[in-house]
This record gives C-alpha cells, structure tokens and sequence, in this order.
C-alpha cells in the first residue's frame, strides 16, 4: 500500500506492507535515529513522537501513523543549534553507547512538553519504558533536569 507520512513536518510518500511497523518504514526511509533494540516495545530505543507524544514505534503500524505528525530525534535541531535536552546530554556526558539515546530524548520531550519542571522521580517514571545498558540512568535524568531548567530559563541562581 501507499502511505503518505508526515514526518518532521515533511510529508514522504512510502511503499508499504500492511503489516510494515512505523519502526522499519521509517528506518527504511533513512531515519536512523530510530533504532530497532528489541522488535518487542520492551526497550524505548524505537521512540518517536506522535501527534506530541511518545510511542514505541515498533509496535505501530505504518498504516496506523498516516494522518500523525510523527516527529524523529533527527528534528530535535534547530539548523546547527542543538536542543536543549540534546546539549544537555552533551554537556552531563550522559550518551555512552548512544544506542538508547534517540529513544531517551524523544520520551524525555514528551514528558517536558507537559511538565517543564519535573522532579526526579517524575524523570525517572518516564524513563522506565526505556532500557539503556550502559549508564545507569544517573547522567541521563540529571541531563533532563538540566535542560528543563535551561528551557525555563532558569540558571539556578
């Protein structure tokens, strides 16, 4: 079937099986941010943002996503400035591997845009759909911390 995707406010047109996964057809169509980690929605590493919000975009179908604004790690910069949370990363050194890190970011803008100064825990909370084997979580919620506050305009003084 033909689908027409909306994607990082670009519409693609796309060749795909009924039983294509978002995952796979927007992989295919060069998203690479998109990673495949488990096949199952069990590790977070698929992340994108749908209409705003964050979904495991291997258990989606493709057909399913047509008339969404899906939204891929690879729209977070705006031209050559990175986004806060992707600076923030930066700057905490909380991307090891950077397997999980696309999935993270995308869960973590979902959770900002309707909470701009979460707590901890509240990080935490959103972060447990993702499995990251490499750091331990500890940079990665301390970076969300720390680009809430920036996206605040907050300098914690």
């Amino acid at each position: 079937m033909r689908l027409s995707l909306r994607i990082n406010g670009e519409v693609r047109e796309v060749e795909a099986a009924a039983g294509d996964s978002l995952m796979n057809v927007l992989r295919r169509l060069g998203y690479l941010s998109v990673k495949n980690g488990c096949d199952r929605g069990d590790c977070g590493s698929c992340a994108v943002l749908i209409d705003g919000r964050a979904v495991t975009s291997c258990l989606m179908f493709a057909g399913t996503s047509e008339d969404a604004e899906i939204t891929t790690t690879e729209a977070l910069a705006d031209g050559g400035d990175l986004h806060p949370l992707q600076a923030a990363n930066l700057d905490a050194a909380a991307v090891q591997c950077g397997f999980c890190t696309p999935g993270l970011l995308m869960t973590a803008v979902d959770l900002l845009s309707h909470d701009p100064d979460p707590s901890e825990q509240s990080v935490r909370e959103a972060f447990a759909g993702s499995y990251c084997r490499c750091t331990g979580y500890v940079k990665p919620v301390e970076a969300v911390l720390d680009a809430a506050r920036r996206m605040r305009g907050d300098d914690g003084g």
